[in-house]
């Protein structure tokens, strides 16, 4: 009976024949009370499930961005609020991209009166920059955004999660279905602070829908939406795979900085943050685990693919993930049982009761400017307009025991290696080693990884020979002219404001 049931309400649901369905169960009460007690989550349309959810103006609502640069649900939902007259809402989306510049629009219409994220990119960062909202934006890290849920500051009034699949209770994970984006990192936290969670799935499935990184206890309303995102655009900007012959050098440097940092020994651990580098750097230590016979206990962070073949190589244990950064990892968190899907809070939260960052050995990280007291800056570009994101920078530098930070010394002609850096994001007491294309720089407190560099016949330079360097081949940059303005509030990982972003001065 329940088979028949439920074949006879996906017909309907096919044809866009719910309403009638209800109807026809009306006068069948069996009928009525399987439909009432199973269905109660679905609506019929995203206006519905707005409704339904008691979103009123001045509130807040939040995103994921699982899908980075592929993502769908934002400009939806928030395209949506417009036309049904939403104002002065705060938009908490835990980053955004340039596919989100549609957000403009709604800004200055004044749907969207505050920003919480830990970064943005595009025509919306630059519009930002130059003034675009009242209120400066709240940049966070990622452990940082969950203290802010937790703490009572940032409180979510109405979550919209796009998942590839979900049953009719709300069980959904990003790991199966069309558009599988795999880790639902982001979104698990949302789904637990929300006051009310919507889902957007592109496919409902037999329940119980499982693995279930959203679970139904925590979700109230679900619709069904054609798509929420397309995972061929997960690994595309930051999260690019580069063929790049001056980050590849870099990132080979960066492996023998590793192997020789007194860290790369059986059983250590790892994170390789975005950034192409960064990112590139694990394929260079494979032969290094190979020939020296050591293996990682365990991987964190947002998982690449060439992270996932040392896992499937039997070279890292266990893989913990709070970000599919391509298809590759998102398809091994299907089938690799030692791959494992964690929640920002599990990730880096510095209020957690125990975060899995604080448990690293090496982190690879990158950045737009480091400055030579190794203060970092992955936020604003060498115009003082924001492009980059804090994510878990901040974070996994401070909990690690070793951070490398991967760099060029110069970019089209603009220096990476500066005497201060425009927007502190990272303290300098946080960052161990600095590569870059034309030499090494470790910072002066760790004279134990510098004496382990040399005596391994790598060169290492003071970082001030780096920025010297650097100012020779370009020149002095002319400094960013600002205004008083601020348009952006840096937040460290505890909650506290390490530095603004203020608004770029128009030219004459």
């Amino acid at each position: 009976m329940s088979d028949f049931l439920d074949n006879l309400q996906t017909q309907y649901r096919h044809l866009g024949q719910l309403a009638q369905f209800s109807h026809a169960c009306s006068t069948t009460p069996w009928l009525a009370d399987n439909l009432a007690k199973h269905q109660r989550k679905l609506c019929d349309s995203l206006e519905q499930a707005i409704e339904r959810s008691g979103l009123r103006d001045g509130m807040t609502i939040s995103f994921h961005h699982a899908f980075r640069e592929g993502d769908m649900v934002i400009n939806r939902v928030v395209e949506t609020l417009a036309r049904l007259g939403f104002k002065n809402l705060t938009l908490a989306s835990s980053s955004l991209m340039t596919c989100n510049d549609a957000l403009i629009e709604p800004i200055r219409a004044g749907v969207i009166s505050r920003i919480y994220t830990s970064g943005m990119r595009g025509k919306l960062a630059d519009a930002i920059s130059h003034g675009l909202m009242e209120e400066p934006v709240q940049i966070h890290s990622h452990g940082g955004r969950v203290k802010l849920l937790q703490d009572g500051e940032l409180k979510i009034d109405v979550a919209f999660l796009g998942v590839p699949c979900s049953d009719e209770f709300g069980n959904a994970n990003g790991s199966h279905g069309q558009s599988c984006c795999g880790s639902l990192g982001y979104a698990m936290v949302d789904a637990r602070f929300a006051r009310k969670v919507v889902l957007l799935t592109e496919a409902l499935v037999p329940f119980p829908n499982l693995p279930a990184s959203l679970v139904q206890d925590q979700v109230d309303y679900i619709v069904k939406v054609d798509q929420v995102g397309d995972p061929a655009k997960i690994s595309v900007g930051a999260a690019r795979v580069t063929s790049n012959p001056r980050e590849l050098m870099i990132a080979r440097s960066a492996a023998e900085v590793i192997e020789h940092s007194g860290y790369f020994v059986d059983g250590f651990s790892l994170q390789t943050g975005s950034g192409a580098s960064s990112t590139a750097c694990t394929r260079f230590m494979a032969e290094k685990m190979e020939r020296r016979h050591i293996k990682a206990r365990f991987a964190l962070g947002g998982i690449t693919g060439s992270i996932v073949d040392l896992h499937e190589k039997g070279l890292i244990d266990i893989l913990l993930d709070t970000q599919s950064f391509d298809s590759q990892s998102a398809e091994s968190l299907q089938h690799n049982p030692r791959h494992i899907e964690i929640s920002t809070n599990v990730y880096a939260n510095p209020a957690a009761k125990a975060a899995c960052c604080d448990q690293l050995d090496i982190v690879i990280l990158s950045a737009l400017e480091i400055d030579v007291n190794f203060n970092v800056n992955v936020i604003t570009g060498s115009d003082g307009v924001m492009r980059g994101a804090s994510g878990g920078h901040c974070d996994v530098a401070a909990a690690a025991n070793l951070t490398i930070v991967v760099a060029p010394l110069t970019r089209s002609r603009i220096p990476t290696v500066v005497r201060q850096v425009t927007t502190r994001v990272t303290p300098g007491e946080s960052v161990d080693v600095l590569v870059t294309d034309q030499g090494i720089a470790v910072n002066p407190a760790r004279p134990e990884v510098r004496r382990r560099l040399e005596e391994a016949g790598l060169e290492v330079l003071d970082i001030e020979q780096l920025y010297q360097r650097a100012v020779a081949l370009t020149g002095e940059p002319r400094p960013i002219e600002f205004t008083s303005r601020i348009v952006g509030v840096v937040r460290y990982r505890d909650g506290s404001v390490i530095d603004v972003v203020r608004q770029v001065k128009e030219d004459d």
